[in-house]
């Protein structure tokens, strides 16, 4: 469970914002988008790797 204290004279916007940011930290949302359906430990892997070719190829591009 997520508790923001809301401060003395701080506005609503902003304490959204912080429990926002706190919330998206904990990974809830994409644990539970990644079980929505299942994915074969094969394709997992195989999408690891390809990511992972992808931002090799992109850090060579803009450092090379």
């Amino acid at each position: 469970m997520i508790i923001i204290n809301v401060k003395e004279n701080e506005s609503i916007d902003k304490a959204l914002k912080r429990f926002k940011k706190k919330f998206e930290r904990t990974g809830v949302l994409k644990e539970l988008r990644g079980r929505t359906y299942f994915e074969k430990p094969s394709i997992k892997r195989r999408g690891v790797k390809i990511r992972a070719a992808y931002r090799q190829k992109m850090y060579a591009q803009e450092n090379y």
